[in-house]
């Protein structure tokens, strides 16, 4: 929570990487929500890069913004509040540790970890400095994602039964010529981990707990150490069932969840954003038509900083934060783990001594980097 001295001012923000999904979505989410957050550095080991966002940090209305080549000179000269990642997947746990143990908050890009065991290091950093991590799962908030949670966490649409979580996007050759791109050390597996994880993100976040999943995948055209497509069968804790797509196959892309329930079907189809109108309630037969939303607000970067906003100055945990982001990563893992040894997974076995628990390839022969 606010520090002492802080109390009743903005939080000091900093952001670490000033590249597109910095420039082009923290920034924006930053100047919205100017009235109850300040912009104060800006780290990034591209000089060039870090001048041209100090730039358009200025127009935006951000002029003081200190420029910073090295994350920890940043830390002790700014110290600011919020720390918000945009950097490829590889440094995350490493900047998040060391935000975290400056006191700093923290909003992460996804993957927050590489591995569980990445992420129970951050777990106990947080604990050991008082201070959150938040990894962007900008899809839960906007008012059609709380809207749709809230109708089945209270029961409106009756008992979930069958659900379809769906990312299929395209991605060519090109994509992949970015080194840290499609390899195990650096951005933790393929479009499970780097793609899919948004929506499946979503629909743990509409119907709660999983108990098992079996899962398939493979390499069918990218030349990558990780898969470029993925399949699972999932059974949740309220016994519905489930499928799970994630491609960087597919020219015709969409992202989409569906949720048939007893007395109505909620469905969700877009690409990377949703709003109101992106979702679609059908009733059954002899069910009445569930409300509507009384707002519309897109899911987007605003959406989530507003959220965490509100809990800093509450002085209380972050949503995307906790295990509410660990079990979106334990998903990521067991699927990992059911696709590539065959077997079934279920919730909660993956711990330390398991491989699957230091690397989402597990160290499986056929799926590890090639040393």
């Amino acid at each position: 929570m606010p520090s002492p001295d802080r109390q009743g001012s903005r939080p000091r923000a900093a952001v670490v990487g000033t590249g597109g999904i910095v420039t082009g979505s923290h920034l924006p989410a930053l100047t919205s929500l100017r009235d109850r957050v300040e912009l104060v550095a800006a780290v990034d080991v591209d000089q060039g890069r870090l001048d041209g966002f100090r730039a358009r940090a200025a127009e935006a209305g951000f002029a003081d913004v200190s420029a910073h080549t090295d994350l920890d000179a940043m830390l002790e000269a700014a110290r600011p509040d919020l720390v918000l990642i945009g950097t490829p997947p590889v440094f995350h746990r490493e900047q998040t540790v060391a935000a975290l143990k400056s006191g700093a908050w923290v909003l992460c890009e996804k993957p927050l970890t590489l591995s569980l065991a990445e992420y129970d290091e951050i777990a106990a950093a947080e604990e050991a400095s008082g201070a959150y991590a938040s990894v962007v799962f900008q899809h839960r908030y906007g008012s059609g994602a709380v809207h749709a949670r809230s109708l089945l966490t209270e029961g409106t649409l009756g008992r979930p039964l069958v659900a379809h979580c769906q990312t299929t996007w395209y991605r060519d050759t090109a994509y992949y010529d970015v080194p840290w791109r499609g390899k195990w050390a650096s951005e933790g597996g393929g479009p499970v981990m780097g793609h899919g994880i948004h929506q499946f993100d979503l629909m743990l976040h509409l119907l709660g707990e999983w108990t098992e999943i079996r899962a398939m995948a493979a390499r069918l055209v990218h030349d990558t150490e990780s898969e470029d497509v993925s399949t699972a069968l999932v059974r949740f804790k309220d016994g519905a069932l489930g499928t799970v797509v994630n491609s960087v196959l597919s020219p015709d892309e969409t992202s989409r969840i569906r949720i048939d329930c007893e007395k109505a079907t909620v469905e969700l189809t877009h690409l990377y954003g949703h709003g109101n109108d992106d979702w679609r309630y059908t009733p059954a037969p002899g069910s009445e038509q569930p409300p509507a939303p009384t707002a519309d607000v897109p899911s987007s970067h605003t959406a989530q900083l507003t959220a965490l906003l509100d809990a800093y100055d509450a002085g209380t945990r972050p949503p995307g934060s906790g295990q509410s982001a660990r079990g979106t990563l334990e998903f990521a893992a067991a699927l990992y783990k059911s696709a590539f040894t065959g077997a079934t997974v279920t919730a909660g076995e993956i711990g330390p001594g398991d491989p699957f628990y230091a690397a989402m390839h597990g160290d499986h022969p056929d799926w590890s980097p090639q040393q």
